[in-house]
């Protein structure tokens, strides 16, 4: 049964108007700050902190967290300045995510209001037993800049927070603001009331995973036309990019994304990978594990390998990566040389932004673990990847562009 639409409040009542929200404006103090808060300033939809809003509201349920508590923003400014492009002020081109983030708005911080910020920039060393192989054999050269003598990656880190622009996130999906503001009130048991009583907000923060960024040369050279780029976008797999589970090839497809990366930037270009938080094809791992189960007790065969998924979740992959460019697009890639992906999903929704692709990569055959070789033959039965990529070279032709 399908719940009746509640109706709209007067929201001159529930919030004052001091901050409207224009997105797309071509400055941050033209676009206004994101306040998803409790305070009358708000407007925006939901609370800040992506699904671990939900642990802050037990924290002040339990008594450990004062929900009056404003967060001290010292010195936590980001360590490199991603610069505003057109993309920023294109009100259909970044709807997924705030592109300003909140240390734009430090004034108003500094006035009292609770702006919290979605978008954190820091450096770090990363280090892969793979990667280190890698160095080992002489794959990857030691230049004490990106790599380092003991094996470690030096890295840009970049943690984006879910900011969704509802008008702009409908267009994508093909379907009106307000069916899309009902259905999410409807599946979320009514948690979000304001997407119904507030129309006038057009700006909501789901209780969902964010996105990480990890790059791996000079940032600022990214919106620069002459830089050769190589992007490796990857969904979260928990079993294998973490535990090493060997029924897919989420980790060394990532470690090879890690690698090409690498080797882009110490050839004078920049490496991307784009870590998003969609497990299990955005289905979570428990409709993940119920599947492993239903595919092992059957026989796992490629022909009914996506018709289980199907049989337990109703579908067969829930990403949407319609919204993934827009992550690129924020980083003013126009032009991604060489992309770490198989997948036409992906490469569809990245050449659909207008970024154009000059090259894809191929998982090399050799380091497919021997139970992900179902996958693989369900992945290729499917068309879940096009010729264009399983015969690109990779000894040759295919890494000219990095030299």
């Amino acid at each position: 049964m399908v719940s009746q639409p509640l109706k709209p409040k007067n929201h001159l009542k529930l919030a004052s108007n001091k901050h409207p929200l224009s997105w797309g404006a071509p400055t941050a103090d033209l676009r206004g700050p994101v306040i998803a808060t409790l305070t009358k300033e708000r407007n925006a939809i939901g609370s800040h902190g992506g699904s671990y809003s939900l642990y802050r509201a037990l924290g002040v349920a339990s008594g450990q967290l004062d929900p009056t508590h404003r967060p001290d923003l010292s010195d936590t400014e980001p360590t490199v300045t991603i610069s505003p492009n057109p993309a920023w002020e294109n009100r259909t081109q970044i709807v997924s995510f705030d592109p300003w983030g909140a240390e734009r708005f430090v004034p108003l911080l500094a006035r009292g209001y609770d702006i919290r910020p979605t978008i954190a920039i820091t450096q770090a060393h990363i280090n892969l037993p793979e990667i280190q192989a890698a160095i080992a054999s002489g794959v990857l050269p030691v230049d004490g800049t990106i790599v380092k003598a003991a094996g470690d990656l030096y890295v840009t880190k970049i943690a984006i927070d879910p900011v969704w622009y509802l008008p702009g996130v409908a267009k994508r999906l093909g379907v009106d603001e307000l069916t899309l503001r009902r259905v999410i009130h409807e599946q979320t048991g009514g948690m979000f009331a304001d997407l119904i009583q507030r129309r006038d907000l057009k700006v909501f923060l789901p209780p969902i995973g964010n996105s990480t960024l990890y790059i791996f040369g000079n940032v600022n050279k990214i919106t620069d036309e002459t830089t050769k780029i190589t992007v490796r976008v990857h969904d979260e797999c928990n079993g294998s990019d973490v535990f090493g589970s060997d029924i897919c090839t989420c980790r060394p497809y990532l470690v090879q994304g890690i690698q090409e990366a690498v080797e882009m930037a110490q050839s004078g270009g920049v490496g991307i990978v784009v870590y998003l938080r969609k497990e299990g094809r955005a289905l979570g791992e428990v409709t993940k594990f119920l599947v492993y189960n239903a595919r092992k007790r059957k026989g796992d065969r490629a022909e009914t390998y996506f018709e289980r998924t199907e049989c337990v979740a109703g579908v067969q992959d829930l990403r949407f990566q319609i919204l993934m460019p827009d992550i690129l697009h924020w980083l003013g890639v126009r032009r991604i040389d060489r992309l770490v992906s198989m997948s036409d999903m992906k490469y569809n929704a990245i050449v659909g932004a207008g970024i154009k692709v000059i090259d894809r990569i191929a998982f090399p055959e050799d380091l497919i673990p021997a139970d992900a070789q179902v996958e693989m033959a369900a992945k290729k039965a499917a068309g879940y990847y096009s010729a264009i990529a399983e015969t690109v070279d990779l000894s040759v032709e295919g890494r000219a562009l990095r030299e």
